[in-house]
Formats: structure tokens, C-alpha cells, sequence
């Protein structure tokens, strides 16, 4: 008998996944847990493997884009020529399946390509996936002119379907270019909408002295390198963050109707820009528990496979506050939106020499050149309050300034 291929529970409260492109033909020969699709859920793209060896016998859903909950029937395996279940109809063999009759006259200057086509690559396009080429072949579009949101940039459907709705088949309206809704920019839009009419925003602003953290990575920096991982300032922020939630475990919340929740666990987010494709935010579980090494080699690892589109869904859940790094890109302090259902979330500006007054050992106010970098927190007014926030805020800078 064959075997489904059906959509797997991907992880915990995962009850649905979109399509994004068949890795495999039907006819293709497979391998046990070879990769035959791709989905996303989560902003996160995985891979569903095949359950057993043989043929891609049929592949049942094949529109990208669309939105499958799990146990969706996907496709069909089995040795070649083997009988596919039709439900009540009569078991046809791939072999036996022949062409519906067409019934309008069809167009002699379109051409047609099979839904079930072979993926293609073209050295200027890369992957072209079979509906993007069915559908570009009948309708005679240069897919060189067509914009790419995919993943590194792949041309998707919904990229061709834009593309024939919008004026002169250029995806420009005007003086104006038009770029397709990714599925991950809907996600990031709709998340932080969402945010902001559930919460209301509150911003607190401090500064620290780096000068301590700086001179402690300076001092580790060859010694951690020696054993392959490479020592950021990220781990500092998380270390800093996870002793100021142990202290005040009110901002390590939620909120419902009936209550606070309390989470025992304290799971670190750390947002991750993907660049012109959005933002992730990996979790980093029970980092409360983790050495500054195991908290840079975990660092590492998430910050690399979420650019790489490798991160699994339950990496990606879970978070219970914040971090996110906006001075990476010069930004010296912003008040960035809650990570819904936490309580808040951290900003971390740029590293910045500027002058400022500090104390000598007798107690002399003296002027001095420091590296200083702005730290928000941006909170949820129901849960914490002002004088909480800034005690926690205040924690952080401590830590931070103790190394």
C-alpha cells in the first residue's frame, strides 16, 4: 500500500501551516526523510520529509500559499505503478491517470506546462517552482520582470499573481513600485497591530556605562574563540536580563482577565532581523540556567539558522521577555512594541563614546570619555508600573556595569 504524506504536528499549538513550494515532481524517485515540501508556520519555513522510499505518486495539494491544517493529506508515496486510494472512485495507477478533455479551444500562441513539472532553477531567477512556471507560460509573463519576496528572493505565486493584477504588468502603479504582502510581513503587521490595541505602552529610558563589559569580552574574546564560539554583547544583555527577571518576577508575566500569570520558566527571545524579509524572534529556553558560554554558543547557533531559514517552530514559541538589539544599525534608543502575551520588552541602542560625568576613588566629580549605550524598556502599564519598570531597568544597568 502507499503511504500518506500528511502535514505533522510541528510543534506545540501548531494547528496550521502554509504552503510555500513542492521540493519534488510527481514521478520523482525519493529517499526515506528526504525533503519533498517546504511550509512555514511562524514565520519559520520547514521542511516536511517523505515517510518512506519509492515514487512521488500524486501530490494532492499543490497551490502555494494556501493555508493546510495538520493532517492534511499532502501526497501519495509508493513503489512506481502502485494503486492510489480515490476514496469511493475505482484505484487508478499514476500510469492509468490521463488528461481531463479540454473543453474550450485553447490559445496557439500559449504554452502549456504541467502542474506537475519539474522544479526549475535559471541562473538569473534560481528556483522556479511548477505552478509559477505553469502559469507563466500561459500567460506569457517574462518572469524577469517579476519581483521575488520568497525566500532569497523566489519568485511566488501570489509575486505572479500581483504582477498580473497590477497596472502594465509591472508591479508599478504610476512613479510608484508596488511590493506583494509576504506571508511574514502580514504576520510581523498583524502581530504588532494586535499588540498595541491589547496593551497599553509605556517607555522607560536609562543608560549604562559599557566600559566594564567591553573590557570582560576584550579579556575572553581569543579564549571563547579557541573553543569555536564567538563572544558578542548579545549574551551580556541576556545574562544582565535574566537577573533582573529573577529579581523582580512580576515583568517575567502575562496578563489574563482571571489574573497575572507567573512564568516559572525564563525564556529569552532575541529579535532577529532576516533584512528585507522581516524580523524572528528565537527563543532562548530557561537561559536563567546558562553560563555566559552556553549563553554566546546558543546565541550563535539560533541567531545563524534563523538567517539560514533553519529554525524549527518550537524555537520561535515559548519566549517570555524580549530582547532586541535595534543599535546594530546605529539606532541610539527606540520604544519598540511588546512581544504579545509578555509583559516587556528591552531595546538596546548603540555603543556610543560620549563625555561624561563620573566619580574618582576620593569621590571627585571628574569628566571622563565613556562608552555609553541607552537601554529602553517598554512595558505593559497593566501589569507593571512605573516605579517597578525602573527598578528592573536599573537592575539590568547594574549587572551590566559589574563585569
Amino acid at each position: 500500500m502507499p503511504t500518506k504524506v500528511l502535514v505533522p504536528l510541528l510543534g506545540e499549538a501548531v494547528e496550521e501551516v502554509t504552503l510555500v513550494t513542492w521540493l519534488k515532481a510527481e514521478g520523482d524517485p525519493v529517499e526515506e526523510f528526504e525533503a519533498l515540501l517546504e511550509v512555514e508556520t511562524d514565520k519559520v519555513v520547514t521542511e516536511i520529509p517523505s515517510p518512506s522510499e519509492g515514487v512521488l505518486l500524486k501530490i494532492i495539494e499543490n497551490e502555494e500559499g494556501k493555508v493546510l491544517g495538520v493532517g492534511t493529506l499532502l501526497a501519495w508515496v509508493g513503489a512506481k505503478g502502485e494503486e492510489i486510494p480515490l476514496g469511493d472512485e475505482k484505484p487508478r495507477t499514476l500510469l492509468d491517470e490521463k488528461p481531463a478533455p479540454v473543453k474550450e479551444r485553447p490559445d496557439p500562441t500559449s504554452k502549456s506546462v504541467p502542474l506537475n513539472a519539474a522544479p526549475k532553477r535559471d541562473s538569473a531567477l534560481g528556483f522556479i517552482s511548477p505552478v509559477v512556471a505553469k502559469i507563466a507560460a500561459e500567460k506569457q509573463i517574462d518572469l524577469h520582470q517579476v519581483t521575488g519576496t520568497g525566500r532569497g528572493g523566489r519568485i511566488t505565486k501570489d509575486n505572479v499573481l500581483a504582477y498580473l493584477d497590477s497596472p502594465q504588468r509591472i508591479a508599478r502603479t504610476g512613479s510608484e513600485n508596488f511590493i506583494p504582502m509576504t506571508p511574514v510581513r502580514r504576520a510581523i503587521a498583524e502581530h504588532m497591530v494586535r499588540s498595541r490595541r491589547t496593551s497599553p505602552h509605556v517607555t522607560t529610558v536609562m543608560e549604562v556605562d559599557f566600559s566594564a563589559v567591553i573590557a570582560h569580552r576584550k579579556a575572553n574574546k581569543e579564549a571563547f574563540a579557541k573553543g569555536g564560539v564567538k563572544l558578542t554583547f548579545t549574551p551580556y544583555f541576556v545574562a544582565a536580563t535574566t537577573a533582573a527577571l529573577k529579581s523582580f518576577p512580576i515583568a517575567n508575566a502575562s496578563w489574563s482577565d482571571e489574573g497575572i500569570i507567573l512564568h516559572k520558566e525564563i525564556n529569552i527571545g532575541m529579535a532577529t532581523s532576516l533584512g528585507e524579509e522581516g524580523l524572528i524572534v528565537p527563543v532562548i529556553k530557561n537561559a536563567d540556567h546558562m553560563s555566559l558560554l552556553g549563553l554566546s554558543e546558543k546565541v550563535n547557533d539560533l541567531a545563524e539558522r534563523a538567517r539560514a531559514n533553519k529554525l524549527k517552530p518550537d524555537e520561535v514559541r515559548g519566549g517570555t521577555f524580549t530582547i532586541t538589539n535595534h543599535g546594530v544599525s546605529g539606532s541610539l534608543f527606540a520604544m519598540p512594541i511588546i512581544n504579545q502575551p509578555q509583559t516587556a520588552i528591552l531595546g538596546v541602542g548603540a555603543i556610543q563614546k560620549r563625555v561624561v560625568v563620573v566619580t574618582d576613588e576620593s569621590g571627585a566629580d571628574m569628566i571622563a570619555i565613556r562608552p555609553m549605550v541607552y537601554l529602553t524598556l517598554t512595558f505593559d502599564h497593566r501589569i507593571l508600573d512605573g516605579a517597578i519598570a525602573d527598578y528592573f531597568l536599573a537592575k539590568v544597568v547594574e549587572k551590566l556595569g559589574e563585569w
